[in-house]
């Protein structure tokens, strides 16, 4: 009796991970552009509870930035976010939800979906070696960094998306002292920003 074929990932879907403390027209940017013009069928934003070269001080609650991409993507198809690193032990790896997800998700390609701004830290991601050989990244433009020796790597992609200078940081610090950033963010993130009282200290 022959052995059942093992599944082929037909879904070539992005992973952008990050805290999206809060997420805005920047990230939102690039997901679209991976899906409208660098071949992806969805990107997942996996919103990251704890990122391990961060300061954790600096972040809301996982549930509050969790809402916040939901809010965001809501009723885009495109689109989805997971809280799966929530269920993790932390701090979290990506090169571990990239397994767990591989693992539960076997009808999905998974791309690693990240700026240049990562390469000059990537050497010290738990088993970054293990996650070049056995995955894809595609990797946009951020300022500084386009040189990196990793971006002649036979697993990077570097896709030519709009270069767009808008972090995270800036908009809390825009916040915090009190400047006009609606176009910044999607309405409805500003929304509950401003119902929370957040980042204003």
């Amino acid at each position: 009796m022959n052995k059942p074929e093992k599944p082929t990932p037909s879904k070539l879907t992005g992973l952008f991970f990050g805290s999206f403390n809060p997420i805005h027209f920047g990230h939102l940017c690039i997901a679209e552009f991976l899906v409208e013009f660098g071949g992806l069928k969805e990107v997942w934003f996996i919103v990251s509870p704890h990122n391990p070269l961060k300061d954790k001080a600096t972040l809301l609650s996982d549930q509050y930035r969790l809402e916040m991409v939901e809010a965001a993507i809501e009723n885009d198809e495109r689109f989805r976010v997971s809280d799966i690193e929530f269920r993790m032990p932390r701090p979290s790896y990506t090169i571990d939800t990239l397994a767990r997800l591989s693992e539960q998700h076997p009808d999905r390609q998974f791309v690693l979906i990240a700026g240049t701004d990562v390469l000059p830290s990537f050497h010290k991601w738990k088993n970054y070696e293990q996650l070049l050989d056995q995955y894809r990244l595609m990797i946009y433009p951020r300022h500084g960094d386009e040189d990196h020796p990793l971006l002649s790597h036979p697993s990077i992609t570097v896709v030519n998306a709009p270069r767009i200078e808008i972090s995270a940081s800036f908009i809390r610090e825009a916040i915090k002292n009190g400047k006009n950033i609606r176009y910044f963010l999607p309405d409805k993130v500003m929304k509950i920003i401003e119902k929370m009282g957040f980042y204003l200290r």
